[in-house]
């Protein structure tokens, strides 16, 4: 079975390429490839940093709610 590409709701078989076509071709696939990964590293790299947002701003609570009460809530 021929390879379909689909642009703009239209199918299109990669068999009536030209070569250049076809170059073409690979080349989007591995860019295409490239951006997922990077994208996942980006979203990846997103989580990380909202999560040591977070762990920031509960280590802030916990100490501005120790000075206040005057004593030390949390793992010390």
């Amino acid at each position: 079975m021929a390879e379909k590409l689909r642009f703009d709701d239209k199918d299109y078989d990669v068999d009536h390429l030209s070569d250049n076509g076809k170059l073409h071709l690979s080349k989007l696939q591995a860019d295409l490839k490239f951006v997922t990964e990077r994208i996942q590293e980006l979203t990846n790299t997103h989580a990380l940093l909202q999560r040591a947002k977070k762990s920031y701003i509960y280590t802030l609570k916990q100490e501005m709610l120790s000075d206040k009460a005057g004593f030390l809530f949390g793992d010390n």
